[in-house]
């Protein structure tokens, strides 16, 4: 049975088609349309899962939804291609990283996609958002530094999932030239045949 990805465009769901790509599985891709004055996904997506919420997979007779836990799901559907390395530490640093992503990196960068949208309202917070931001670069910049992957010596579904705040970072976060490694990691990122691919796939993409 073919993998089916409901894929909204400029979201979470790239990294789903970019793991799959990576796999080489066959997949379909549903695609859906933010609405261009709100941003918000089509009424459509609810008629898949009442959230209305990307990405939705379809696989195995399952339903899956959350980047990590479709990832996660894929990668042991795979014989773990892509997942953790076999030493403890990278292990652990595999598992981390998976879910560091959503639930501590992307709370401030969706914070100050609020703040700005405030206007006059919203600038008091942003200098305090944009520290909470700081301090996860900075921290991330230190761990870049110091090995290519985030798991380790080798590229995993870790750092698929750390695409996705990175990309918005440097887009809307003030990521740039001054956090060289974080660059540099998101550069070569791109240039993987199986992340271009995935933006073939998956449609226009605003944060490659």
């Amino acid at each position: 049975m073919t993998i089916i990805v409901h894929h909204l465009n400029n979201s979470r769901s790239q990294r789903i088609l970019w793991l799959l790509e990576e796999l080489g599985e066959p997949y379909d891709v549903r695609r859906y349309e933010r609405d261009r004055k709100t941003m918000r996904a089509p009424a459509s997506l609810r008629a898949v899962h009442p959230l209305g919420r990307s990405p939705v997979v379809e696989v195995d007779g399952h339903r899956l939804i959350e980047t990590g836990a479709i990832m996660d799901y894929l990668v042991a559907r795979a014989d773990n291609r892509f997942g953790p390395p076999a030493d403890a530490q990278g292990a652990i640093r595999y598992r981390q990283f998976l879910h560091y992503a959503e639930g501590s990196m992307m709370p401030p960068l969706l914070a100050l996609l609020v703040v700005g949208k405030l206007g006059l309202l919203g600038r008091p917070a942003r200098p305090t958002v944009q520290r909470m931001l700081d301090d996860h670069l900075d921290w991330l910049e230190t761990e870049l530094a110091s090995r290519p992957y985030f798991a380790g010596d080798a590229f995993t579904a870790a750092d698929m999932m750390m695409s996705f705040p990175l990309e918005a970072s440097r887009s809307r976060g003030g990521l740039d030239q001054s956090r060289p490694s974080l660059i540099r990691w998101l550069d070569e990122m791109h240039a993987r045949p199986a992340y271009q691919a995935a933006l073939a796939a998956g449609g226009p993409y605003a944060y490659a």
